[in-house]
């Protein structure tokens, strides 16, 4: 195999697929001639997601950092609302 599974025999041969992956790197699942998916290894997954925590986590763990934000409470333009031309 070349690296290029269509998808309904990927679907009969999912086993040998997920071999391939682990011998040969990323197979490219098509479907009508189009590739639609790419089978990974999970380390290399887990290797492009960052496999941390989710941003939202990360910034409530810095202790040190004061994420409040002050402004003026004044208009930060002037809006003429009059419909004079």
């Amino acid at each position: 195999m070349n690296g290029h599974w269509q998808l309904q025999e990927a679907k009969q041969r999912f086993s040998e697929l997920i071999r391939s992956v682990e011998t040969d790197g990323p197979q490219f699942v098509t479907r009508h001639g189009e590739e639609v998916a790419v089978v990974i290894d999970i380390a290399e997954y887990r290797r492009l997601r960052g496999g941390g925590e989710d941003f939202k986590a990360f910034l409530r763990s810095a202790s040190d950092v004061d994420l409040e934000i002050s402004r003026s409470p004044a208009p930060a333009r002037v809006v003429d609302l009059s419909e004079d031309e």
